[in-house]
């Protein structure tokens, strides 16, 4: 009777200890799968927010024009360093723009942005490949003639790299054509480590406790850990489905074991990506904005300048080309130039204190001041006077401009300029080289109030050039803080045969020369550049 007992209580045991065991066990791999499916859907959704991010950089105006001529400019450039950018901040572990055949078989990469760390070499503009999976053949097809996400997650997995999640999303020009595919691959290197704690946890305290108290463990099972867990996991399931934190869930398990710390952590969680959620949201609806605001902004302020050259395509007299690089979306200098009237030619260059919006505010009161008191036929001089004195009225934010302005007596070649603290032009006289403009620098503008302004006059002749510019240009750095300096300047223009080439070539050439000293330097400030040459004078005096 001994032994029967013994031998039933030990199967009673055994069959206890087998049922907690597959109880335990299907417990957690329930939560296991939905644990990982959580957060593969995390890291998808986060591969998708980061393809958003990145198609708001995209000129889809372009891309088949970059298909068509395997040329990049400047524009492209700048997209593909943003895109590295993106790659490296959101460690993702590809981005790239791809075009693909109507069978949606072979790839053509426009762009391709490699994480330093994965080994890969980036695919060039143009590069050809039949790298599309068949077995996500139809949901790239749905995307391309759709423009809608996929419903299905994208995901692979290679025992040199883990596992990875890819989100591909359509890129439409401005027609609403759907004309190529972003993508973005992003490693899921938590994945494997969470699932491990996440059994090593679950199982080995549930084993423990088993073999530990079974027969307290029986009684409460369904308590203590069944319902613990599927609350955890029910919880889990639902937050993965609306994305809505409903903490006072969790909140009823007030254990303090290992399932208490997964669902505060699981609760934090929800919190954490509900709040990452809302915060990432507003900050791309206003960058989204604010970007918005910054292109027609750097519109209207490009509009305001010159842009159509010749100018004057019906006066031989003179030559002029002039151009602005802003250190961002907008800047503080300007350049003008205007005709007076029939014989005298106006030109300016500027510079005001600040970057940015504010700087460009200033610049647009600045330049209109100018502008219109050149016009009404004031001598140099005088339009400084007179516009430093209205610029210092109401400035508490005690901004200034240095500026040169200069007016040409066409007829016989007399330059009448005045200087306000502004960097010394350059001049070439008697087909000579170039020399600094004898020029005395006079008090900024907005400054102080009424400053006086010392003008002086130069005799251009046919074959003279006159170089203005703004410490953007001298004040260039390169990786090591070197500046470019006057004496790079003065020694460009001097090389030999420069003089010979377009205006618009010299000033190419300067902008290309700085640029190659910086050595991809972030620009710290805005450089602009105007170039007058004078083709012939009319010999005429003011009395004809």
């Amino acid at each position: 009777m001994r032994k029967k007992l013994s031998g039933l209580s030990a199967k009673l045991i055994a069959s206890v200890l087998l049922l907690s065991v597959l109880l335990c066990g299907a417990i957690s791999y329930m939560g296991y799968r939905e644990f990982t499916r959580v957060l593969e859907a995390e890291y998808n959704r986060s591969a998708y927010e980061i393809a958003e991010t990145a198609r708001t950089y995209i000129d889809a105006d372009k891309l088949g024009h970059y298909l068509e001529t395997g040329e990049v400019d400047e524009e492209y450039l700048e997209i593909q360093a943003m895109l590295d950018k993106l790659v490296v901040s959101t460690d993702s572990y590809l981005i790239y723009v791809v075009k693909l055949t109507d069978d949606y078989s072979t790839s053509t990469y426009i762009y391709d942005s490699v994480h330093p760390d994965t080994g890969f070499s980036r695919y060039e503009l143009g590069y050809t490949a039949q790298d599309m999976d068949p077995a996500y053949r139809d949901e790239v097809a749905g995307i391309m003639t759709t423009g809608e996400r996929s419903a299905v997650y994208f995901y692979s997995y290679s025992a040199a790299s883990g596992a990875h999640t890819t989100a591909g999303i359509a890129v439409e020009d401005s027609a609403g054509n759907i004309v190529a595919l972003l993508c973005v691959e992003k490693a899921m290197t938590a994945l494997d480590e969470a699932r491990r704690t996440y059994v090593f946890n679950v199982l080995g305290i549930t084993l423990a406790a088993v073999a530990a108290f079974l027969a307290v463990y029986i009684v409460f099972l369904r308590r203590q850990v069944v319902s613990p867990i599927l609350t955890i996991t029910r919880e889990a399931q639902r937050f993965a489905e609306d994305n809505v934190a409903q903490l006072e869930i969790l909140d009823r398990i007030k254990k303090r074991d290992e399932i208490g710390v997964l669902a505060r952590v699981i609760g934090k969680m929800e919190t954490d990506i509900v709040r990452y959620v809302d915060n990432l949201t507003a900050v791309t609806a206003e960058k989204e904005r604010i970007g918005a605001e910054l292109n027609v902004a750097t519109q209207i302020q490009a509009d305001m300048l010159p842009r159509i050259f010749p100018p004057f395509p019906e006066r031989s007299e003179f030559d002029i080309y002039a151009t602005m690089t802003p250190a961002r979306e907008v800047g503080g200098d300007f350049y003008d130039f205007f005709l007076v009237d029939d014989d005298h030619l106006a030109v300016i260059i500027a510079d005001v204190s600040g970057k940015g919006v504010p700087a460009a505010l200033f610049m647009v009161i600045a330049k209109t001041l100018i502008k219109n008191h050149a016009q009404a036929g004031m001598e140099p001089a005088q339009v400084f006077e007179t516009v430093n004195n209205q610029l210092c009225e109401n400035n508490e934010a005690g901004m200034f401009v240095t500026a040169f302005l200069g007016v040409l007596d066409i007829r016989t070649g007399r330059f009448t300029y005045v200087n306000a603290g502004h960097n010394t032009p350059l001049v070439s006289l008697g087909g000579g080289g170039y020399d600094w403009l004898k020029s005395r620098r006079g008090f900024v503008l907005a400054g102080m109030e009424d400053m006086h302004y010392k003008q002086q006059d130069i005799t251009l002749a046919p074959g003279d050039s006159l170089f203005l510019y703004t410490d953007g240009v001298t004040e260039a750095l390169n990786g090591e803080n070197e500046l470019y300096s006057e004496a790079r300047l003065l020694a460009f223009f001097n090389q030999g045969g420069l003089s010979e080439k377009p205006l618009a070539e010299q000033l190419r050439l300067l902008h290309a020369d700085i640029a190659a000293f910086a050595s991809g330097a972030e620009q710290a400030d805005d450089i602009t550049m105007l170039l007058l040459h004078i083709n012939e004078t009319t010999g005429r005096d003011e009395n004809g």
